[in-house]
């Protein structure tokens, strides 16, 4: 086990979405670098209940809550008792997301369109709206927002249009959150994920082959040559809410492996 370098020493973290994935791995490299983490879910409780056993042997501080994003209330409550037991939230990662439904523009279930818009982005929007006031108050703050390359312009996946119009406003929200808190020492920044080894990444939808042959054909597309992992994604949002990363906010950074047709698509 590696000692931490306590980069985030004392440091209070909600990390939402957080039982699996880049929420797991992300929570995972707060806790080693000696922050307090808050490993929200909002099903799979035992799951997170492994992330914060896993905290704790890396010898750090982490208890689960389950809130819904899309539920405002839920989310003050979870920021509530954060407060409560931290004493205060320094850094939020909104990464909880869903993926549903594919086809075209004409093939399209609209019906899958609000919980994609409710999670993704209003989640967005509830999460920061109940943190900020404190971080305001203190005069610090990182607020991550987990996107997707789907939302920076016009993805080649098939049947990805509705959640990349999620993924493009939470873009959108990225910047107008850094214009707004930055006179506070709020930093707000983005991470755009490529194809990435999740649970999520392995859904295929739409496009007629399984994960596996799916997974060898787009990792010839990368300049690196393979699929990310979601420790790759965590280690970019640790860096961002890291003081190393004090003047950076409002900027979207692409975790893709190098995308070889990044000119004319983002996935």
């Amino acid at each position: 086990m590696c000692k931490p370098e306590g980069r985030l020493e004392g440091r209070a973290a909600i990390v939402t979405g957080a039982s699996r994935g880049i929420g797991r791995a992300t929570a995972l490299a707060f806790a080693r670098e000696g922050a307090k983490v808050v490993v929200n879910y909002h099903r799979e409780r035992s799951k997170a209940e492994e992330v914060v056993e896993k905290v704790e042997e890396l010898k750090g501080t982490g208890f689960i809550f389950q809130a819904d994003v899309s539920n405002p209330a839920a989310v003050r409550s979870m920021v509530e008792k954060t407060i409560e037991e931290f004493a205060g939230v320094d850094i939020l990662v909104n990464n909880a997301g869903v993926l549903m439904g594919a086809g075209s523009l004409l093939e399209l279930d609209m019906d899958e369109f609000d919980p994609m818009w409710d999670v993704n982005v209003k989640g967005v929007l509830h999460c920061t709206r109940a943190v900020a006031p404190h971080m305001m108050k203190k005069r610090y703050g990182k607020v991550m927002n987990i996107t997707s390359v789907a939302g920076i312009g016009t993805a080649s996946l098939p049947g990805n249009m509705l959640y990349s119009s999620t993924k493009a406003a939470v873009i959108n929200l990225t910047k107008r959150f850094a214009l707004e808190l930055g006179q506070y020492g709020i930093n707000v920044n983005a991470v755009a994920p490529g194809l990435i080894w999740t649970d999520m990444g392995r859904g295929v939808r739409g496009t007629g082959e399984t994960s596996e042959s799916f997974a060898r054909r787009r990792k010839d597309r990368r300049v690196l040559g393979r699929i990310g992992e979601p420790q790759d994604v965590a280690n970019t949002v640790l860096f961002l809410v890291s003081d190393e990363a004090s003047f950076i906010t409002g900027q979207v950074i692409s975790v893709d492996g190098g995308l070889t047709n990044f000119i004319t698509h983002s996935a």
